[in-house]
Parts: structure tokens; sequence; C-alpha cells
């Protein structure tokens, strides 16, 4: 009998590395990796900005949790709360000049954190590639 394999445990202890990584990394510029993916949702919307109800939804967050994202990038200064000109009751979230610098940092980090996983993998380039295209394509299914 073929044994079962059992991807999620695999897949979990890669992320809890890689999230543990870029903390670290990113924790000299007073950021976090969701603080990060925040700012570049937020650099990557048309306007540099989002209503909250979208920026959960982009974040897979609970409502409160981006609310609390959001609060502690606004005490930096790298993220500023408006409400929607056709309905006050919608906020709307816009990122800073500051912000935007930080996703600078932020990149960099991540792509040391990246380039030092892969390399401690052994993983050739195409092997890179390939295992690049197997989760995009996971990901695209959900």
């Amino acid at each position: 009998m073929e044994q079962l394999k059992k991807y999620g445990p695999l897949i979990k202890q890669i992320n809890d590395v890689f999230q543990k990584n870029v903390n670290n990394y990113m924790r000299s510029e007073d950021l976090t990796i969701v603080q990060f993916d925040t700012l570049l949702a937020l650099d990557q919307s048309p306007q540099k900005q989002l209503p909250l109800k979208i920026l959960e939804q982009r974040l897979h967050v609970a409502q409160s949790t981006a609310a609390g994202i959001v609060s502690r990038l606004e005490q930096k200064g790298l993220v500023e709360g408006l409400s929607d000109d056709s309905d006050k009751r919608i906020k709307v979230v816009r990122i800073t000049p500051a912000g935007m610098e930080k996703i600078q940092a932020g990149e960099r980090s991540l792509m040391q954190v990246q380039n030092s996983l892969l390399s401690l993998s052994r993983l050739t380039e195409t092997e890179q590639d390939i295992f690049y295209a197997l989760l995009k394509k996971i990901c695209d299914a959900l």
C-alpha cells in the first residue's frame, strides 16, 4: 500500500520558517510581513488606496485584524485612514510617501530571505521555476 503523502505539514513548516526569517529581517525596518503585505496591496492598487473591506479580503484576514494592522501602520505614518467621498461610513486606507519608501526596504528583506531559503534547499534554477509555477497554480485555483 502506498504511503499517504502529507503536504500540509510541509507547507506549514516552510511558511513558518519563511515568515520567521522575513519578520527578523524586517524588524530593523520596524515592519512585520503582514504590514509589508498591506503596504504592497495598497501600492499595487490604482490610486494607492483601498477600502478597508477590500484590504481585509486581499490580506485574507478578519475585519478586526485588518483594522489593527492599519492602526499600527497609521501610528508609524505609513498609511492614512480616510472616509469615502460617496459614503462616509466606508473607511479608505491610503499609503503615504513614507509607506512607499518602506516597501523598498521590505522588498530587500524579502529577497534576502527567499534567496537564503532557496540556496539552502539546493534547488536548481529550473527546479525553483517549477516550484514557483506549481505553488502559483495551486494558489490560483483557491
